[in-house]
């Protein structure tokens, strides 16, 4: 009997066991949902960083652009203001020089006008003789000062040149000196960068692969705390039915005596609450076990920040240190073209003047012209080199910014700071309202017009090279008008030409009389592959539109999938689906809170259970009326704790109906999501379909070309004869990749069956150890009951030979304590301090 009984139990447990595997697929779709929500807030996270990325680069190009451009009109000021110091001394020594000639000049007048007065009054001889002596005295003295103070320019003038070669050989040398030191610690830093950054992408993959190891061990311990909440739901309904078993047996017990079966269902309550208060400790202890987890997580994280901020510091100090290597490189240049400039102005300077004629046969406006013309032709090497330095470093920054985006994945995301047009994080930005513009336009002297006018020719040229070099990229050619009309004009006249040589050659063709079938043919094939490349044509903006519509659709559907998320992760916390056990405080029953909830507060459930005891110990023949009191106290409690498990069944009603109505919501909105993914899959499959019919097109017109010989590929130009060999090479390879795709999805489909199968029998493997257990213990508690039932039974029998008060005690008793057990059972806390 017992092992038919507990076969009959085996059977009936089955459908609790599908309920387990209900809750336990319930924790999973709460987890997917949870994994989902993570993973969308780690691609906003990335999308954040990859937008503070972009942000922080245009930041570095204007601060080199300001760099730049502030380095440009610093050289300009230095050069012009060169100029102007170089133009005044040299106008200063011009005044001296012209006003030391007109001095000479009036000391020959006067004294010529003084020996004029004497040749008068003298004879014209002696006059004529003293007059040669004394010029040819002034002529002598003159030519040896002269001789003289040239030599000592020329001396001067030599050792000012000795001096400024050695200056510049030593500045040179200086400057190689420094430029190979700061090229030494370039590379020494960036040999320091490049091992900092293999050590932080080490420590980095180690780092990530423990928290990988802990996320998987939080995963497994997650499942198996959702494996034992199943477990513990399923024994909750398994309490609630037996309780409901125990009312049916109550009613029984009431109107026919007391039944075999009680004490077996109370003894199984307590047992099944005994495995509830097993599974919170074992849950307890998992949860204590993930927060630690958690936390070992965020220390890695702590110590993992520090390496990302050193590889920041370095990177930092390499681009600066680049930057001052590059300024040194540029000075180290225009030093070595200033000595070229004085070098040629040295050899190419004739004899000082020695007279008005002589200073104005130099003309200074010509050399100032070709210093001007010197002076451009260098500031366009400089905007060349520049440009190169440009390049490259946009360059080395893309580098360094792909390998920071590698390592800032999992760093902290810097507050952005929202605008009324979106984020806006670096004022100094392009984009930004608050960015300054940089005057390039020097301050000089608006008197002298040469300067303005070089001024304004250097700005007017800039200007057109950045037009020309603009329209260039925008157009992606060159731009001369002139070249473009001749070589339009020259396209013109060939085609006129072989229009020309078309029409001979068929007149002639017709006076001899040859077939010009041919021509025909080849212009119906010219037709024909106009028409399919009208068609390429027009399936291609049916591609383009298909690809609009796809994404309008993946929108929509991302869209519906967050609300479907949001819905789930609502009814995952209904609290019409969870049932968490109550807490009381310690020495307060819960009967006791709902007595004193509905207003009965003359009722101590602790003296009522001691008098209760001291009734049942006590061998009194005829109740008293304390003890009828406590009889009706007890009765009371009966139908309070009855009206409690009303209610509570009320309130279950109403959430399941609210579950319901949610997961009818989840139904419609999953018809939607579900609607929407086959209106996406199906325009896929027309644009897929369309790209196959575009590319069979094009490899049939081919192979049309291939029949029609020399005379159809003559006809096309040389790139549309290697597109086409493309499109057929490519249709091949489609053909070859969807054969592929095919196997792969009939061997992944093999696979995944496998795996289901090897799966499903491992958890029957399971739930057959599972329904053992269960059995085991079905029998320890149906042994346990027999002997409940036979002490019921013997209480029967003195009720029957006349024993009543004892009986009437001992029956109040057990029923109190049946219900007492009962609600316990409900709430395992108290069973447990109990």
């Amino acid at each position: 009997m017992a092992k038919r009984g507990g076969g009959r139990r085996g059977r009936a447990d089955q459908p609790d066991a599908m309920a387990t595997l209900q809750a336990a697929n319930e924790e999973l779709r709460a987890k997917l949902t949870d994994i989902q929500i993570e993973l969308q807030n780690e691609k906003t996270k990335v999308s954040r960083i990859e937008r503070e990325r972009t942000q922080e680069l245009k930041a570095e190009h204007h601060r080199a652009t300001v760099a730049l451009t502030e380095l440009r009109t610093k050289l300009h000021d230095d050069k012009v203001k060169e100029v102007a110091v170089t133009r005044e001394t040299l106008l200063r020594q011009h005044e001296m020089e012209l006003m030391r000639v007109i001095k000479i000049k009036d000391g020959e007048i006067q004294r010529l006008n003084g020996l004029v007065f004497t040749l008068r009054d003298d004879s014209t001889d002696k006059v004529r003789c003293v007059l040669l002596a004394e010029a040819r005295e002034e002529a002598r003295r003159g030519w040896e000062a002269e001789r003289s103070r040239i030599q000592q320019e020329v001396l001067e003038l030599r050792g000012s040149k000795k001096g400024l070669e050695e200056t510049l050989g030593s500045s040179q040398q200086a400057c190689l000196t420094r430029a190979a030191e700061l090229r030494s610690a370039h590379h020494h830093h960036q040999e320091e960068l490049t091992r900092t950054k293999r050590d932080c992408e080490r420590e980095i993959r180690r780092l990530m692969d423990e928290i990988r190891l802990k996320d998987r061990a939080v995963s497994v311990l997650d499942k198996a705390l959702g494996l034992q909440a199943g477990h513990a739901h399923r024994l909750q309904l398994q309490t609630q039915a037996a309780e409901q078993q125990i009312a049916v047996l109550r009613d029984a017990q009431r109107g026919a005596g007391p039944n075999q079966e009680t004490r077996r269902f109370q003894l199984k309550i307590a047992e099944l609450s005994a495995i509830v208060r097993k599974l919170e400790d074992r849950n307890a202890l998992l949860s204590e076990e993930r927060n630690e987890l958690l936390k070992r997580l965020r220390e890695a994280e702590s110590q993992f920040l520090p390496l990302l901020d050193k590889n920041k510091r370095l990177s930092r100090k390499n681009e600066e240190l680049a930057l001052a290597v590059r300024r040194l490189d540029n000075k180290l240049r225009f030093v070595t073209q200033e000595n070229l400039d004085m070098r040629q102005r040295h050899r190419g300077g004739g004899r000082r003047p020695s007279s008005l004629n002589d200073l104005e046969e130099l003309n200074p406006e010509e050399k100032e012209v070709q210093f001007l013309h010197l002076q451009v032709q260098e500031q366009q090497h400089v905007i060349e080199d520049l440009s190169k330095v440009l390049l490259q470093y946009y360059c080395s920054t893309n580098i360094v910014l792909i390998l920071l985006i590698r390592q800032r994945i999992i760093e902290d995301l810097s507050k952005v700071i929202e605008t009324f047009y979106g984020y806006d994080e670096d004022v100094d930005s392009d984009g930004s309202s608050l960015s300054f513009h940089t005057d390039r336009t020097p301050d000089t002297d608006p008197d002298d017009d040469a300067e303005v006018r070089f001024r304004q020719l250097t700005q007017e040229y800039q200007a057109l090279q950045r037009a020309y070099a603009l329209l260039q990229e925008t157009s992606g050619g060159s731009l001369d008008p002139e070249t473009e009309m001749k070589t339009r004009e020259q396209l013109l006249s060939e085609v006129s030409r072989y229009e020309r040589r078309v029409q001979d050659l068929e007149t002639s063709l017709r006076q001899q009389g040859l077939d010009l079938k041919w021509v025909e043919e080849k212009q119906a094939l010219y037709q024909r592959n106009q028409e399919l490349l009208e068609k390429l044509k027009q399936m291609e903006s049916d591609e383009t539109r298909l690809r609009i519509d796809i994404q309008d659709a993946r929108d929509q559907n991302e869209l519906l999938e967050f609300r479907i998320l949001e819905l789930e992760e609502r009814e995952r916390r209904s609290p019409g689906i969870n049932f968490h056990p109550l807490h009381f405080p310690e020495g307060i029953s819960p009967l006791q809170l709902y007595c004193e909830a509905e207003g009965v507060t003359e009722i101590v459930i602790s003296e009522l259970m001691k008098k209760l005891d001291i009734l049942g110990d006590n061998a009194v023949s005829n109740l008293s009326n304390e003890e009828q009191v406590v009889v009706i106290h007890a009765r009371n409690v009966l139908t309070l704790a009855e009206k409690w498990l009303e209610s509570i069944e009320g309130t279950k009603s109403t959430l399941q109906q609210k579950m319901f109505d949610i997961e009818s919501e989840k139904d419609l909105f999953s018809k939607q999501k579900g609607y929407l993914d086959e209106e996406l899959d199906y325009r896929k499959q027309s644009m897929d379909q369309a790209h196959k019919r575009i590319m069979e097109l094009e490899a049939m017109l081919f192979d049309v070309l291939q029949q029609e010989g020399a005379t159809g590929f003559e006809l096309l130009a040389d790139e549309d004869r290697e597109g086409l060999q493309r499109a057929m090479e490519q249709w091949k390879r489609a053909l070859m990749v969807e054969l592929r795709e095919r196997d792969v999805l009939i061997l992944r489909e093999r696979m995944d069956m496998l795996h289901h199968a090897q799966q499903r029998n491992k958890e029957l493997e399971e739930w057959i150890e599972a329904q053992k257990r269960q059995i085991k213990q079905c029998n320890i508690m149906t042994s346990a009951t027999s002997r409940y039932s036979r002490r019921i039974l013997v209480t029967c029998l003195m009720f029957v030979t006349g024993d009543n008060t004892n009986t009437c005690l001992f029956l109040s008793r057990s029923v109190f304590i049946f219900i007492f057990i009962l609600f316990s059972g409900l709430h395992p806390l108290v069973l447990k301090r109990r």
